[in-house]
This record gives C-alpha cells, structure tokens and sequence, in this order.
C-alpha cells in the first residue's frame, strides 16, 4: 500500500514539472492589463494589375503594424512642438505630396527641397529621398523626426510621449506582440503603413484592362508620350518619355540629371552629395508620373507650377551639363522635342489619366484621429 501510495505521488510531481516545463517553452506572449493579444493576420495588399512587391522578410505587412504605422504617419507628438506629422506634408488629397515649393516644418522653417509622393514604395528598389541618402523605407521614416528644418524631435523625446498613452501601448502590443516602444518598431510599423499605400486604379489602369476608353485627345497624348523622338519624320516623332518613365509605376529606379541646369548654373549637388562621385553632380531620383496631376509643384526644387511648365522644358527648355543624361542629348541638340501646341495639349491630357481617385480618397489611408 506504501509503495502505491509513492508511485502515485511520484506521478503527480512529474506531471506538475511536465505542465510547468509546457509553461517555461510556451513563447505567446501573456494579454495585457486591458486584454490585448498579439495579432499577426497579414495584411493583404491590393496590387491591381502589378505584381506583388518585394516586401522585406524581416517586415511583412500585418493588419496591426500597418494600422500601427498609419497611426503614426498621423501622429503630431512625432514633433516637437505637436503642430505637424508625417502627413502635414505628405498629404493623401495630393498622393502624399506637398503642393508648397518646399514644405514648412516647425516653427515655420523651411526645407531644401520638394516634398515627394508617398505611394507605392513598396516597389521601390533603389533607396529613397530626391538623393537616396535612406537606403530602407524603415531609415527614411525617422530621418524627417529629427531634421532641424522638419519635426525637430529626438527620438527619445517621441518614445518618451508615446508610451505614456495605453492606446499606443496596445497597439504596439497587437503589432509586435510587447508594450515596448522603440525607434525600430517605429521604423518598422512606418514602413508597412507607407509600403500599404497603393495607386492602381487610374483611368489608365482601366483603359488596359478594357473597362475605360481614352479620348481622341488623350490618346494621341498616349502615342507621344511613348513614341520616340525622331525629328527626321516630325509626324511619327514623338516626346520619348518612356525612357525615363517605364513600367506600370512610370519610373525606372534611376538618378538621372534631367537637364535642368547647366554645369555653371547647377547650385544642388543631388546624389553627388551621398556617394561623393562627380558623376552623380545634378542627379535626382526619377519619380512615378502617376498622379502627377495632383503632385505640384515639380522637380526636386518645385520650380515648375504646371504640367504645361514642364512640358515646356523637355521640349525646349533642355540645359547640357556634364552629367546630363545621355538620352536627352539628342534632343537638346536637334533644337529641342519640337512638339506643337497641340502636341503639348495632348501630352497633358494623357497624364492626367494617370490620376488615380481612388488613393486619394481610400479611407484605409485617412487620419485615424479624425
């Protein structure tokens, strides 16, 4: 009977370490204090007609990061006075742009150079900012935080504000399965919300897939616009800008210098400034054309107003450099793209069907405070 009795307590210690040691591998972590869970349920991005995107492993989209990083992206405490967020300048009525020549930050100082566009980064495959000096989405995100001319704000002050508020405490919970907050998780929820931002259903989308017909207008601007320039037959010569602008995006991933400037005239270094080479003296990012209609103004430096303005300048306007593209050459020495008038009206009309109504208006990428 004593031994029985043994075994039997033996058996229940054994059992109570097994449960104990099921508790000690279990890695979920435990609710909060408000009952909030880590959630990964992916995100499931709307790519239209292009393929997926590259999203980096170590950053898939889920629903809680992505929701974590719009509420950041909105976020005023992010500066230091709490008058501006990520969105002050980047703003979804104008595809995540600015329409000031060179956006206002705290306490009224202004930066060097044009807001860009905010929509589909999640393409984007060659650094960012007008000179690439962000090689991740996730690094571009803090950099505007702490620039004197932007926000303002250390790093250690936005935590600071931050995790006093149990609403962004559950949220970094949901998305990263801990209330600790970090410049890393920033960066990374930042970087999903932003790489979620989609323009894919333009009327030119539509016209590809059959659904939508261009006018006589904009179809001639179609024509010109990926027609290449050959002033040896003036009627079949065409605006060549598919050289620059490829793809469904309208953009090739490139820094190319343009041709706005003469050497003497050049006073922004563009990417020489980042790689230091005197090759890249005058070069910008090459941007996606879509939504152009509501991005102005234009060029890294805003100096065009209109479309009709930069037309202008790939027509007649073209300044040599020595580090002007060499595609723009020859034009610039055949006297220019020679488009009429007409031609020019026509141009504009086809990139106005690159606006895409329904990225500024998707409420999955409006203020979540409002």
């Amino acid at each position: 009977m004593k031994n029985k009795s043994t075994k039997v307590i033996l058996m229940i210690l054994f059992a109570c370490v097994w449960i104990q040691a099921c508790k000690d591998d279990d890695t979920t972590e435990e609710p909060t204090a408000t009952g909030v869970t880590y959630d990964d349920t992916p995100y499931q991005l709307q790519v239209g007609d292009f393929e997926q995107p590259p999203i980096a492993m170590d950053n898939q989209l889920t629903r809680q990061g992505v929701k974590l990083g719009r509420m950041l992206f909105y976020e005023k405490r992010m500066s230091k006075d709490g008058s501006m967020s990520c969105a002050s300048c980047h703003r979804q009525e104008h595809a995540f742009t600015d329409t000031s020549l060179f956006s206002e930050g705290v306490r009224g100082k202004v930066g060097k150079r044009q807001a860009m566009a905010v929509f589909n980064m999640a393409w984007n495959e060659n650094e960012f900012f007008w000179d690439g000096r962000a090689h991740l989405l996730r690094d571009q995100s803090l950099k505007p935080i702490e620039d004197s001319l932007e926000m303002d704000e250390s790093l250690a002050n936005v935590i600071n504000k931050l995790k006093v508020d149990q609403q962004y405490k559950d949220q970094f919970m949901r998305a990263f399965g801990s209330q600790e907050i970090t410049e890393e998780k920033m960066s990374l929820a930042m970087e999903q919300f932003m790489n979620s931002i989609v323009s894919v259903e333009s009327k030119y989308d539509r016209y590809l897939r059959g659904t939508a017909t261009l006018d006589s207008n904009e179809e001639r601007g179609r024509y010109l616009f990926f027609a290449e320039f050959n002033p040896g037959f003036p009627s079949l010569s065409g605006a060549d800008c598919q050289h620059c602008h490829s793809g469904l995006n309208f953009e090739n991933d490139r820094y190319m210098n343009n041709g706005l400037d003469s050497d003497a005239d050049m006073t922004d270094n563009g990417r020489m400034d980042v790689t230091n080479s005197g090759s890249d003296k005058g070069k910008f990012k090459v941007t996606s054309l879509r939504n152009i209609e509501v991005t102005q103004p234009y060029m890294h430096d805003g100096r065009f107003k209109t479309l009709e303005e930069v037309v202008d300048h790939y027509n007649s306007g073209l300044k040599n450099s020595s580090t002007v593209d060499p595609t723009l050459l020859y034009p610039i020495n055949s006297g220019g793209l020679q488009l009429t008038d007409e031609d020019k009206r026509d141009l504009v009309a086809f990139l106005k069907t690159l606006t895409d109504e329904v990225l500024l208006t998707n409420p999955e990428y409006s203020d979540p405070f409002e």
